[in-house]
Formats: structure tokens, sequence, C-alpha cells
């Protein structure tokens, strides 16, 4: 791999860790656990490893963000995950400010200025 072709990568890693909190907590406004997280991401083209999620679910639900049960009726028990109003309320903030950022951002890719 060039020089080139590694900086891309580590700067596409560097700018997919700062998106992937959104993108958790989007999906999560119904609950879901750990592998129908990782699908739903990857349908939308993100793909996230199992250690990078998990660790992150604890965090978001530690942060008072995400509330969290076992289901235990299937034949193998699930934690699922949901945001709670706490996480409700920091996505919409997010949101707004995501879409905040990506229009000037937008502006500067096009206009250069």
């Amino acid at each position: 791999m060039d020089h080139d072709s590694a900086l891309f990568e580590n700067l596409v890693s560097e700018l997919r860790r700062g998106t992937l909190i959104l993108s958790v907590l989007a999906l999560l406004r119904e609950p879901q656990y750990g592998y129908s997280l990782v699908s739903g991401l990857e349908s939308h083209g993100i793909s996230i490893e199992a250690g990078t999620l998990y660790p992150l679910l604890r965090r978001l639900e530690k942060q008072g963000l995400l509330d969290s049960e076992w289901d235990v009726d299937q034949s193998r028990p699930r934690r699922y995950y949901v945001l709670n109003d706490s996480g409700k309320k920091i996505l919409a903030l997010l949101s707004a400010e995501w879409r905040r950022m990506t229009q000037a951002i937008e502006v500067m890719i096009q206009t250069g200025g």
C-alpha cells in the first residue's frame, strides 16, 4: 500500500469514528440487539466490528442514553438496547448539529470557501 492509500485509510477511519455514535443512536429508536445493529449498519453501508460496537453500547448506556434488557424467551438470550428519553433528546440535538455541519462542509467543498 502506498503512502497516499495508507493515509486515506487512516483519515477515513478517523472520519467514521466520529459518525458511528450518531449512526448507532439513529438505529436504536427501536429495540435492537448487537447482531441486528451490525446488520442494520451494514445495510446502510457502515461496517462495524462487534469489538467496536459492544464497548460503544456499554459506554452509551453508562452515559444514560440507552436502556437495555435481556430477552431470555428465545433459544439464545439476547440483550436488547433502545434509546431512552435522554437518548432521544441527544439524538435530536446531534442530528441537528450533523445537518448544520454537513451543509457547511458541502458549501466549502463546492466553493472552496
